[in-house]
């Protein structure tokens, strides 16, 4: 009986209370996602942690993104070692064997020559006949083609490759260089990290099970996302500003909860007919949200019944 008359006088008090209103702490959560799908093959947290910037967090099955992410590497090598020798001439050995070769046509034209003019002789005495004479001919003016054919080879030798071969190998390398950054991008999606500080709020997948592309696996809630919405009627909205500060009971808690007034919503909650009367206005409530620096949120859960006080 005492009990009960405590709890009426402790309702009649509070309801007295014409500074003191109701709300409750809410979450914005983070949700952590790959954008492939894939088995998740390891997930590094439980509900309940606080992680940090940068702590690993799942990471799904990667072995085609990993030999992806290689064959693109190999490409790319094999692109630049092209680009290099399009760039330079033909190598010292296989100059020097051109060089060789040019010294011995040189030397078979200088006896195709020599036979050409003794068969050019006897042909104009009469000696010789037409076939040997035009053989020797032929002979001498196939000798001058070799020349001529292996000295412009040894000319190109030393210049190496045209320049649209080298802009086209240049833009070979550009190619692959973007598709191994696309390749390392693709794989390093398979693993996420904590964006921020925060709890881990929830796991929606458990390990081993098979997540779609862009399904959250990780709740987080960062300390800075948590906030309290509170319910103000109409007549006391007006004297509440952003940037106010205010002070948050929840039960049980000895201590009261330094925040500010972040936002005042332009709408209320109960929609009045078109005329208002003096009671359809006493029954508007606005809702006000309250943030609070880090420490403070992260004593709060979300769900939590509170009452606040304004300044």
């Amino acid at each position: 009986m005492r009990a009960g008359s405590c709890l009426a006088a402790f309702t009649g008090c509070h309801r007295q209370s014409s500074n003191r209103f109701q709300g409750y702490v809410e979450g914005e959560y983070v949700y952590v996602a790959s954008p492939f799908a894939g088995q998740l093959e390891t997930l590094s947290v439980k509900r309940g942690m606080r992680v940090k910037t940068g702590d690993r967090l799942f990471a799904l099955e990667c072995g085609l993104e990993t030999a992806a992410r290689d064959e693109a590497e190999r490409k790319l090598v094999q692109g630049k070692a092209n680009l290099e020798d399009a760039k330079k001439g033909k190598r010292p050995p296989e100059i020097e064997s051109a060089e060789s070769q040019l010294k011995q046509a040189r030397a078979a034209l200088v006896l195709s020559e020599k036979e050409y003019k003794r068969q050019d002789d006897l042909h104009t005495r009469g000696v010789t006949s037409a076939e040997d004479f035009d053989r020797a001919r032929s002979a001498r003016d196939q000798d001058q083609h070799r020349v001529a054919q292996l000295e412009a080879d040894l000319t190109t030798a030393h210049l190496g490759e045209r320049e649209d071969q080298v802009a086209a190998a240049e833009a070979n390398v550009r190619a692959l260089q973007a598709a191994l950054a696309q390749a390392d991008w693709n794989l390093s999606q398979k693993r996420q990290d904590a964006p921020g500080n925060g709890l881990v709020y929830d796991l929606l997948y458990q390990q081993g099970e098979w997540v779609g592309a862009g399904k959250p696996i990780v709740a987080l809630l960062p300390p800075e996302n948590v906030k309290v919405r509170v319910f103000v009627p109409e007549v006391k909205v007006g004297a509440v500003h952003p940037g106010e500060p205010v002070h948050v009971f929840v039960d049980g808690v000895g201590e009261t909860y330094a925040g500010k007034v972040t936002y005042i919503s332009p709408q209320a909650e109960y929609t009045p007919p078109v005329i208002y009367s003096q009671e359809s206005r006493e029954k508007l409530v606005f809702m006000i949200e309250v943030r609070f620096d880090t420490p403070t949120a992260a004593k709060l859960n979300p769900g939590q019944p509170v009452d606040v006080t304004f300044q």
